[in-house]
């Protein structure tokens, strides 16, 4: 205990972890909210306003992208404070409450709050003028009914405020802290709860496919929404604002802005397919299928939607440049070899694609460990086996462990691109662009952990 007036002991005890340590480590841990503008997956793709800033955050700083998902929003500054995440990456108001427990980054925009309430269920036949009654103008009209929002939100903070300032009471309905402010607004637009409060820029893209909602209520003044970061980590926060700062001046930060909170024509095509996780459990329109060739092989189908998706982004008339066709963009010659009459039928393609896949993986049958197994597998899928060999041997002369994929043969696979090494007398197969099936097996893998996250087996 400290006889300082000034002394904060959220902040004292906090974990001692700044830049210096992150890229030790190599990895920037970012929390998340799974949210339709922030993270989420669309036709077997992430997406999302804060999931697009951090990877090319992560990419300016040299450093590998964890991300992490919120399931409590009360939690969130005691998760970063004892340095199991870094940063707090979804927009949180900038307020001095919060600042006495973190330190927030640069602003990345400017919003304001306002009134999420229900127009009547049979507003399209009424007047202009009855519907206006029916609506609340003014915020003072709230004092004595209900206002549903999470405890420990901005919101809170601001209904309490607005009760003051109005010098009448605003009763407060206090929601889970899991529940998301998209999810909110739509318990509004359902009839679960009577109003709510949100962030003009989430309201209006949550609300443009729900026009039984009002938002033109505004209840604050401009804020400023911004990424959280422990109030010791210094030099880590000072190179994010600087990143932040550069990174509004450009086209692409505008762009990808309008992507999750202007473009409603998007937002609305996304929410009403039955590929969006929000909405559903779905991945593709093959799901099925995929489910059915993944159990013969004994592989989570998850896994094996994120190499169909590698492979054709689940179109069953992809074909790339070297002949390969169909969902599983399967070679001709493998075609035939497997059975597979038709290639461009999607049904015959994820059977003869996974049959294909079997076969490089029972290649591999004195690799133990079963990550490591698959990934061979998925490498010699892409490249042949035979180059995936020649870089198990090149691993074993340089020392390196030829059963361990990653930090060992993916390395020497990338080495066979090199005249030095694809001329040596014990490689059969010779030259191999290594990079091209490393990618591979990484961006699988990366997605899978996104499928992961979203979906359930």
């Amino acid at each position: 205990m400290s006889d300082d007036p000034n002394y904060n002991p959220i902040v004292a005890n906090s974990v001692d972890r700044d830049l210096e340590d992150i890229k030790k480590d190599g990895v920037l841990r970012a929390l998340v909210v799974y949210s339709s503008t922030s993270y989420f997956l669309y036709k077997g793709q992430a997406m999302g306003f804060e999931y697009e800033l951090l990877n090319q955050l992560a990419e300016h700083l040299d450093l590998e992208l964890d991300l992490v998902v919120s399931n409590d929003l009360d939690s969130e500054f005691e998760v970063l404070n004892r340095g199991d995440v870094d940063l707090i990456a979804h927009g949180m108001t900038i307020t001095n409450q919060r600042k006495w427990e973190v330190s927030f980054t640069e602003h990345l925009y400017l919003t304001k709050q306002v009134l999420v309430q229900r127009k009547p269920d049979n507003y399209r036949n009424m007047s202009w003028s009855t519907l206006q009654k029916h609506l609340i103008h003014d915020p003072i009209e709230l004092i004595n009914d209900t206002v549903s929002i999470r405890k420990n939100s901005a919101y809170h903070e601001r209904i309490l405020s607005l009760s003051n300032e109005i010098g009448g009471k605003i009763i407060v309905d206090t929601l889970d802290s899991k529940l998301t402010t998209p999810e909110i607004i739509d318990m509004v637009a359902e009839g679960k709860i009577k109003y709510t409060v949100a962030d003009e820029n989430l309201a209006k893209i949550n609300a443009s496919n729900q026009p039984i909602l009002n938002i033109d209520v505004p209840i604050s003044f401009s804020q400023r929404i911004a990424w959280v970061t422990r109030t010791k980590s210094v030099n880590f926060r000072e190179v994010v604002n600087n990143w932040i700062t550069e990174k509004k001046k450009t086209t692409n930060y505008r762009i990808v802005y309008n992507k999750y909170f202007k473009n409603k024509r998007s937002f609305n095509r996304r929410i009403k397919s039955d590929y969006y996780s929000l909405k559903n459990n779905q991945i593709s329109k093959y799901d099925e299928h995929i489910k059915t060739q993944a159990k013969k092989i004994g592989l989570d189908w998850r896994l094996l939607a994120s190499q169909v998706y590698q492979e054709s982004r689940f179109d069953p008339e992809a074909q790339s440049w070297a002949g390969a066709k169909g969902l599983m963009q399967v070679m001709p010659a493998t075609a035939e070899s497997l059975g597979i009459k038709d290639i461009s039928d999607p049904i015959e393609s994820l059977r003869g694609g996974t049959a294909y896949l079997r076969q490089m993986y029972r290649y591999f049958d004195d690799i133990l460990d079963e990550e490591n197994r698959i990934k061979f597998a998925l490498a010699s899928y892409n490249c042949g086996i035979g180059h995936v060999l020649d870089a198990q041997r090149l691993a074993e002369a340089n020392g390196l462990d030829p059963h361990i994929w990653t930090g060992h043969v993916d390395q020497m696979i990338k080495a066979l691109s090199n005249p030095k090494n694809y001329n040596k007398p014990f490689i059969k197969y010779g030259y191999v662009r290594g990079s091209e099936p490393v990618a591979y097996v990484e961006q699988i893998f990366e997605r899978y952990n996104h499928y992961n996250q979203f979906i359930s087996l």
